[in-house]
């Protein structure tokens, strides 16, 4: 039913499930134009909240908060995070069900385009754990659509290095990765790739500090007998993520967030095959070309997780860069300007602290 008029807050998220619904609409009808539409409406649904819309959404009589009084959660609660539209809208779909109905209905028709796990996740992935469906097929069909569009939406975070859907990651982290009854809602094969969809995008989202709580709930899966226990599938599935990040920045952050992994016990094999991804990324040319900034990295954290037989490896790869003397100048150079940065810092420091001796034994001096 439509909100009371009077209902400012109310009445603005109806409106705006309105003009979901009929763009859903328009592209159920229009299929030339449903890509279009279907990458507009996401961009919508993504996008930050201006200042007028804050106003009316978080009300004037105080910031709302998702709870058993029916208001809808700001996510502007101390944690830093911006406040997005789908942020408000999956509230708004889990107090109002009946007016997500319609958009829901209308994904499911359209599932086949590449945007609809992408606006289902945004939109219903609470929606999700908050309703009850006794259809085991359906519910089937939305954990897939939720994994297949968070994963969409996480790696556009990945490719912009920007952090827009971490709100949905911490959501699918904390309120339901690490809290069993949410999580058994779940099929068992969604629960499983739920895990393995953390472990690929937890150090992006800096929430590397709860590693040890979600090793405790990971779910059963068929081979670890074969591959390991959690630890070990989470360490193999966070390498294969490293192999395929293209964006520097982001590659190093995940480099250096690899400092959590200090403690784990993990497989020979496991361990094995970390360091090798690792040593991949400290060798210049092919096919990665890691830039500087990346070799160093890289060879941090290689020292760090495996300190034993740092520096043999260190020689060994002095030894290999002499096979390519086309590196040698560059090499060189930078040595030089690491070594001028040295005594430059040095004499610096030398300079202060001369400095600081010579004041503090004026002061003495003038106080005696």
């Amino acid at each position: 039913m439509p909100p009371a008029p009077n209902d400012r807050t109310s009445a603005y998220l109806f409106a705006l499930t309105q003009e979901i619904e009929k763009k859903l609409q328009r592209a159920l009808a229009s299929p030339t134009h449903r890509r279009n539409l279907f990458q507009e409406l996401f961009a919508d649904i993504a996008l930050e909240i201006d200042d007028r819309a804050r106003e009316i959404i978080l009300n004037k009589e105080g910031p709302i908060s998702l709870n058993k009084e029916d208001d809808i959660s700001s996510a502007e609660d101390g944690t830093g995070v911006s406040l997005y539209f789908y942020d408000v809208l999956a509230d708004y779909f889990v107090l109002e069900p009946e007016n997500g109905k319609p958009i829901l209905n209308l994904i499911v028709q359209l599932w086949s385009q590449s945007f609809a796990s992408h606006i289902f996740s945004l939109l219903f992935h609470k929606w999700l754990f908050d309703v009850q469906l006794e259809n085991s097929e359906v519910l089937l069909r939305y954990s897939s659509a939720l994994i297949q569009g968070s994963t969409n939406v996480f790696w556009i975070d990945i490719q912009t290095n920007s952090r827009r859907f971490q709100s949905l990651f911490r959501y699918l982290l904390e309120d339901v990765a690490l809290v069993p009854d949410r999580l058994k809602i779940l099929p068992t094969q969604a629960q499983r790739d739920l895990f393995l969809l953390i472990a690929r995008f937890m150090f992006f989202y800096n929430l590397a500090d709860k590693l040890i709580n979600l090793l405790n709930q990971v779910p059963d899966f068929p081979n670890a007998f074969l591959v390991g226990g959690g630890a070990d599938i989470f360490v193999i599935e966070l390498s294969d993520q490293l192999q395929k990040l293209k964006v520097e920045p982001v590659l190093i952050h995940y480099l250096n967030q690899l400092k959590y992994l200090q403690g784990l016990e993990l497989r020979m094999t496991t361990s094995t095959r970390l360091k090798t991804c690792l040593y991949s990324f400290t060798s210049p040319g092919g096919p990665m070309y890691p830039t500087r900034v990346v070799r160093h990295a890289a060879w941090d954290t290689l020292d760090l997780l495996f300190p034993v037989g740092q520096y043999p490896r260190h020689v060994i790869s002095f030894f290999f860069r002499l096979l390519y003397p086309w590196y040698w100048p560059s090499s060189c150079w930078n040595f030089v300007q690491s070594c001028i940065l040295t005594v430059f810092d040095s004499l610096v420091g030398l300079l202060y602290s001369t400095w600081a001796k010579v004041s503090k034994r004026t002061q003495q001096q003038h106080s005696s």
